[in-house]
C-alpha cells in the first residue's frame, strides 16, 4: 500500500475533485467511509450534491475560518493523502478503509487517538482501490496540526497493516538512496541528447574516482582531470576545506551558469566527511605511478572479497557495513577494468549494488583496508589479458551478492536486498560471457582418465556433502585440470580443497564446481611450499608427466562447449 500526501490552500477545489464523477473517469462511487466525528455530511449519498458539497466544505473550514481571524491560520491549510492498495491486493471493504484510515491520521498527528482536539477530516472512496484523506490543519483549540514527517510516519503505519489485513508488502527504503533526479532534470538530459540526467551521470564518475583514490588531495586532482566535468572546493574562512561541488560541462552554455551539485546532493555517502573518513582509512599511493611490485592485486581484491561472506556472518554489523562500502567501490572501478564487451553489463551492476551497498548501519571502514588498497592497486595495473583472472575475481563477486542479499533480509533493508538481487543478475551474465574462454582453454588440457579419478577420491573424501553435485558441474572438468596444475607445481590437492571447504565457499554456491576452479587456480598461483623438499619435487614432477598424456573427457558432465560468440546487450 502506497501514500501520497500534498498541500494545498482551497477546501472547495479539493471536494469538488473527490467527489466529481464526470471528469474523472476511476470515480465510479464516491462515497464517505469515515469522518472525524462519523457525522459528517456526504455529497456521494445526497440527492443534493451542490449543497451537501457546500455543507462539507463548510464544516471542515470551520477552525480554519476562526484561526483566521486571529491571524494564526497557516496559508496551506488543506492536507491530502492518498492511499492506493496493490493490484495484487485483495478489495477491501468500507469498513476496512475507514479503519486504515483513522490509524493514518492518527499517526500522522492530523487526529491522534484519544485527542478531542484534533483536526477534522473525511476518507473518501471513489474506486475500488484506493481512498483519500481530505483534512484541514488547524485543530480545535485553533492550533496548527504537528504533522512533520508525516510521509514517512503514514508508510510505517502502512507496513503494519500490510501485515496485520494480509496484503502486499511492498519494499520500502531507509532514507539513504540517493536522491533521484527531477523532472525538470530528466526533460533537459533529453533535450540534450544525454542517456541519463547530469546528476547520476555525476553521480557515477565521482563514485569511480573515490574508488582509484587513496587521499582526498589524490581524490581532487583525479577528479579535475576528467573531461567533461567542472570541480570547485570549497572552503572556511580558515582555509580549510569545507566541501567540494561538482558539474557536468555540457550543461553550462553562454547565457547560463553551470548546474552545480555537492558530494551530498548526488548520494548521501559521497559527501566530503563521508569520503575523508573512508579515504582515511586507506593505503596512500603515488599519483600517477603504478603500485609497487608485490602480489598480484587481482589476486588480493579476490582473496579478500572471498572473506567477505564470513565478515557478514558475524555480529559486528558496522564492520558487514564496511566490507559491503567496500566491495561497492570495487564494483565501481570494475567497468573501467574489464573488456569493452563486458562493461555495459558490470556498469549495471555498479549501479544496482550502489543501493545495497548503503544501509543507516554506520561503517567502521578501517575493517576493509584490505579489499580497498587492492582495488586501488588494481586501478594502477595495466588492465589484465587473462580473462581467468576477471572470471576468478567475478566468481568471488557473485557469492558476495548472494551473501549481502541475505544479510540485508535478515536486518529487513527491503530495497537492499532487491538491490543486491539485481547486482546478481548482471554480474552472472558479466561472469558467463568472461569464463567462456577460460574454462574452454581448462577444460582442453584436462588430465587423463586416471588423474580424474583420483581427483573424484579426493572430492568424496574432502568435500562430501558437496562431491555429487561437483561432479555433475558443467565445470567439473576444468576443475580436474586445475587441480591436476596444482598438483603438478607442487601442491597439495586435498589440503586445497580442504583449505577451500573451511571458508565454506561452497555453501551459497550453484556452480561449486566454478567456484573450485578459480579458488584452486588462485591459491596454486602462490609457491608451493611442498615444492623445495626431495619428495615433493619428485611428487610433481610424477603429477606433471600425468597431465601430460592427452585422453578424451572422463565423465558425461565434464565437457563444457566451446563459447560461442555472443551479442552484446544494448542498453
Amino acid at each position: 500500500m502506497i501514500a501520497k500526501i500534498s498541500s494545498g490552500k482551497e477546501t472547495a477545489g479539493l471536494i469538488r475533485y473527490l467527489f466529481d464523477t464526470k471528469k474523472a473517469k476511476d470515480h465510479t462511487d464516491p462515497h464517505l467511509v469515515a469522518s472525524w466525528d462519523g457525522f459528517a455530511p456526504d455529497p456521494g449519498r445526497s440527492d443534493e450534491v451542490d449543497t451537501t458539497s457546500k455543507l462539507l466544505v463548510a464544516d471542515l473550514d470551520l477552525h480554519v475560518k476562526q484561526a483566521r481571524r486571529l491571524g494564526r491560520a497557516p496559508e496551506q491549510h488543506v492536507w491530502h493523502c492518498s492511499l492506493r492498495a496493490a493490484p495484487e491486493d485483495r478489495s477491501l471493504s468500507d469498513e476496512e478503509w475507514a479503519d486504515i484510515a483513522r490509524r493514518i491520521v492518527a499517526a500522522t498527528g492530523i487526529a491522534p487517538n484519544g485527542d478531542p482536539d484534533g483536526c477534522r477530516w473525511v476518507a473518501v472512496r471513489h474506486a475500488p482501490d484506493h481512498i483519500h484523506i481530505a483534512a484541514t490543519k488547524v485543530r480545535a483549540d485553533l492550533r496548527t496540526a504537528r504533522h512533520w514527517n508525516d510521509y514517512h510516519t503514514a508508510d510505517r503505519e502502512l507496513a503494519a497493516i500490510e501485515k496485520e489485513y494480509g496484503l502486499l508488502q511492498v519494499v520500502r527504503g531507509d532514507r539513504t538512496a540517493a536522491k533521484r533526479p527531477t523532472r525538470a532534470e530528466q526533460e533537459k538530459a533529453r533535450r540534450a541528447g544525454q542517456d541519463k540526467p547530469a546528476r547520476e551521470r555525476l553521480r557515477t564518475t565521482v563514485r569511480t574516482t573515490v574508488a582509484a583514490a587513496s587521499s582526498m588531495e589524490e581524490f581532487v586532482h583525479l577528479l579535475s582531470h576528467i573531461d567533461g566535468v567542472l570541480v570547485e572546493v570549497v572552503y572556511f574562512p580558515s582555509g580549510d576545506v569545507r566541501g567540494y561541488k561538482v558539474a557536468a560541462e555540457d550543461t553550462t552554455t553562454a547565457s547560463m551558469e553551470p548546474v552545480w551539485f555537492s558530494g551530498s546532493e548526488l548520494a548521501p555517502d559521497l559527501s566530503f566527511p563521508k569520503i575523508r573518513k573512508r579515504l582515511e582509512n586507506s593505503d596512500p599511493q603515488p599519483i600517477g605511478q603504478p603500485s609497487r611490485r608485490g602480489p598480484n592485486p587481482w589476486y588480493q581484491a579476490t582473496a579478500a572479497a572471498e572473506r567477505i561472506p564470513h565478515h557478514l556472518d558475524q555480529a559486528d554489523d558496522e564492520a558487514s557495513q564496511a566490507h559491503l562500502a567496500a566491495f561497492g567501490e570495487a564494483l565501481d572501478a570494475l567497468p573501467f577494468l574489464a573488456p569493452q564487451t563486458l562493461r555495459p553489463q558490470l556498469r549495471t551492476a555498479a549501479t544496482a549494488f550502489e543501493r545495497a551497498a548503503r544501509s543507516r548501519i554506520r561503517a567502521e571502514h578501517h575493517h576493509a583496508r584490505a579489499l580497498r588498497g587492492a582495488v586501488r592497486a588494481m586501478v594502477r595495473e595495466p588492465t589484465p589479458k587473462d580473462g581467468a583472472i576477471l572470471s576468478m575475481f567475478l566468481d568471488a563477486a557473485i557469492l558476495v551478492v548472494i551473501a549481502a542479499a541475505r544479510w540485508h533480509e535478515l536486518r529487513y533493508h527491503d530495497q537492499q536486498v532487491a538491490a543486491a538481487q539485481q547486482t546478481l543478475f548482471h554480474l552472472q551474465a558479466a561472469y558467463d560471457q568472461a569464463a567462456a574462454a577460460p574454462l574452454a582453454a581448462l577444460v582442453q588440457r584436462q588430465p587423463p582418465q586416471q588423474a580424474v579419478e583420483r581427483q573424484i577420491r579426493r572430492l568424496r573424501q574432502v568435500v562430501p556433502e558437496h562431491a555429487e553435485q561437483i561432479i555433475e558441474d558443467p565445470a567439473f572438468a576444468a576443475l580436474t585440470t586445475a587441480l591436476a596444475e596444482a598438483e603438478a607445481a607442487g601442491h597439495d590437492p586435498e589440503r586445497l580443497l580442504q583449505q577451500i571447504a573451511d571458508q565454506r565457499a561452497l555453501d551459497d554456491a550453484r556452480r561449486p564446481a566454478r567456484v573450485l576452479t578459480w579458488r584452486i587456480k588462485r591459491l596454486s598461483a602462490r609457491p608451493a611450499p611442498s615444492a623445495q623438499a626431495p619428495a615433493g619435487q619428485a611428487h610433481a614432477a610424477q603429477a606433471r608427466s600425468a597431465t601430460q598424456r592427452p585422453t578424451a573427457p572422463a565423465h558425461p558432465a565434464a565437457a563444457v562447449p566451446a563459447p560461442q560468440p555472443q551479442r552484446t546487450r544494448r542498453r
